[in-house]
């Protein structure tokens, strides 16, 4: 039988494996513990990374269904503009056509108007009589007259000659260098078709001849009658120039000078303008200080 010694002894011993053995019990709980938590936070961490790979998948789709309503919407608002502008092109495109048969009915009109004012022209106007003329009152060739011979008719057109022909005719005759016969072409044009709206270009060609050749003062009254005749016409920033350097050439700078200046302030976008300028600068530096 075990004395007391051994029985202490015993029990001291237990007392010292319970003491070891409690830390490591406690030990192993805190680690399962621990697991417990890992495994937990990694079940957490996968549902939140399906939740995450969810959203994208969800994002992307919106992100594409965006895209393609975007790009529908921007395919819709290009056709639109795309029709729009086809409409413009097209409305721009009959525009011009009307315009265009707008001015063939215009040059129509006026070939007309032209060629009915030569056919006018074209016939005798006869004075009226009230009794037949003896033939054997007109006066012999060769004899003294007692008696004035008749008057003649003003002359005419010669019939089927168009105001176009007979200014074309001129024209051709101003390229040829023939002034004299320009001159008297374009002076029977304007006798006969002032009203036109070759008018002014046919009385600015007189004014060209004569400056051609070498009278001057006979082309600055060509081109006052253009400034004066036609004031609307699109000959007259012409005339106001070309008469500055018919004046110029004699020797009237001052008047020239004047020319020049009124051209430019009448008509300043011109461009006989700009030449003016030019002209009125070389005068000034041809001009003798004071």
């Amino acid at each position: 039988m075990p004395t007391v010694a051994q029985a202490k002894v015993g029990v001291w011993g237990l007392g010292v494996f319970l003491a070891l053995a409690s830390p490591a019990a406690a030990q192993s709980q805190r680690e399962r513990q621990m697991m417990a938590d890992i495994r937990m936070l990694q079940e957490q961490t996968q549902q939140l990374q399906q939740q995450v790979v969810s959203a994208v998948e969800q994002l992307t789709a919106t992100l594409k269904a965006i895209n393609s309503r975007i790009d529908e919407q921007a395919g819709t608002t290009r056709k639109s503009f795309a029709d729009q502008k086809l409409a413009v092109d097209q409305f721009g495109s009959d525009l011009r056509v009307v315009r265009e048969r707008i001015d063939e009915n215009n040059v129509r009109i006026t070939s007309l108007a032209q060629e009915v004012e030569a056919l006018r022209l074209a016939i005798p106007q006869f004075p009226q009589t009230s009794a037949p003329v003896d033939p054997g009152a007109l006066v012999a060739p060769g004899t003294s007259p007692d008696v004035a011979a008749p008057a003649q008719p003003p002359a005419v057109l010669a019939p089927g000659m168009s105001p176009q022909r007979l200014f074309n005719t001129a024209l051709d005759d101003f390229t040829a260098g023939q002034w004299a016969l320009c001159i008297d072409g374009f002076g029977t044009y304007l006798r006969n078709f002032s009203r036109t709206d070759q008018g002014d270009d046919a009385q600015w060609y007189i004014g060209e001849c004569y400056q051609q050749d070498g009278k001057f003062t006979e082309a600055v009254d060509a081109y006052n009658r253009v400034i004066s005749n036609f004031p609307k016409g699109d000959r007259v920033p012409d005339a106001y120039y070309k008469r500055g350097m018919a004046l110029s050439a004699m020797g009237q700078t001052d008047r020239a000078r004047e020319s020049f200046e009124t051209l430019m302030k009448t008509y300043p976008d011109h461009d006989m303008a700009r030449m003016a300028k030019q002209q009125v600068d070389r005068l000034n530096r041809g001009k003798p200080r004071g």
